[in-house]
């Protein structure tokens, strides 16, 4: 099952090919420069006073990104929040809610309650409504989370991530690509955080610097080097296992995340490679009959396994599919570099 993001990214990135993605790519190509215009002068509104930005009565770290799709941001709002608890602070959360049904929360805010659940988080596509609230409750340091395009609210720390395995978008704007705005966007960043290092070739993350670095000019800012590490698998009940657990198991893995191929990297890269995979569109709920699908397919491979991610889980409160576990792959974020300068970084407003 090939979802719609996946679709849609292999039509920007030139693998989809024939006349009719040429056409399509032409047609994207005609809403590029119009959608560009939009964000660049949004953006000159901001940078020049134009336009009101609001101020948090407590510092604010914002972590965000420049392209469509996952680049990796919770595992790092995760250990934000962890540091902060460390140093004696109350991190809160805040966040739009994207695509939350009313009373409910996003995957991403579901995703880090199970990972955080002593850090309260706060939902307002106001964000800084969501801000008020957390201090009002006694936070005294907010993680903005997807936050670099929300520039409505001040903040003291611009984190952005960017995804080694996808770094640019095609290096065309949306909808032609899978850039949110111009690459010269990034000297609003205080630290630039590469993600999934392991996945590309230390030749490739050298060219993702330089790169940087041309695009940033004059703006040097702290250059730090991550990527993703399996810390354990968890049920939907809350137990959880070590991942040797899936050594010489048949694995059917399934997920709805906005970089589906980096699961597969990473499964991969842990000697798993499953026996088949199954991918549905970014933030999808998944129906009945979407379980009965992933009940078929386990039954085909003979899957001993079913493996989605901690955002999928959350939708997929099943302790069991046909028998077989279904496990989520919890991830935590591991530094290769940089790490003293983000938290000299963070020391500046704790």
């Amino acid at each position: 099952m090939l979802p719609n993001a996946e679709s849609f990214r292999r039509l920007v990135d030139g693998r989809a090919t024939g006349i009719i993605p040429a056409l399509a790519r032409t047609g994207l190509s005609a809403f590029e420069l119009p959608y560009e215009g939009i964000v660049r002068l949004r953006n000159y509104g901001y940078d020049h006073g134009i336009f009101t930005v609001s101020q948090a009565s407590v510092p604010v770290i914002s972590v965000g990104n420049i392209t469509l799709g996952g680049t990796g941001k919770t595992p790092l709002v995760a250990w934000l929040a962890n540091w902060f608890i460390t140093h004696n602070q109350k991190p809160a959360i805040i966040s739009r809610g994207y695509k939350a049904k009313k009373g409910h929360l996003s995957d991403e805010a579901a995703e880090l309650n199970i990972l955080l659940p002593s850090v309260p988080h706060f939902a307002n596509r106001q964000r800084i409504i969501a801000a008020q609230n957390a201090t009002e409750d006694g936070s005294n340091i907010l993680l903005l989370d997807d936050g670099f395009q929300h520039r409505k609210i001040d903040r003291d720390i611009n984190l952005v991530t960017i995804d080694a395995s996808d770094p640019f978008g095609c290096n065309r704007i949306f909808p032609r690509g899978l850039l949110r705005e111009p690459l010269e966007g990034l000297q609003r960043a205080d630290a630039i955080i590469l993600t999934r290092t392991d996945q590309v070739s230390i030749k490739a993350r050298n060219e993702i610097q330089a790169e940087c670095s041309r695009l940033l000019g004059s703006h040097k800012k702290p250059w730090i080097q991550t990527e993703h590490r399996p810390t354990k698998l968890r049920l939907a009940d809350g137990t959880t296992e070590p991942f040797q657990l899936l050594q010489n198991k048949r694995i059917l893995s399934v997920s709805a995340i906005g970089n589906p191929a980096a699961f597969q990297k990473t499964l991969i890269a842990l000697g798993h490679t499953p026996v088949a995979t199954l991918t549905f569109p970014d933030h999808h709920q998944y129906t009945a009959d979407d379980i009965f699908y992933i009940s078929k397919k386990t039954e085909q491979v003979r899957a001993d396994i079913v493996l989605t991610t901690l955002k999928d889980l959350v939708k997929l409160p099943l302790g069991t599919v046909c028998d077989r576990p279904l496990y989520a792959l919890e991830i935590g974020i591991h530094f290769h570099s940089g790490l003293q300068e983000l938290e000299d970084l963070l020391e500046k407003i704790s």
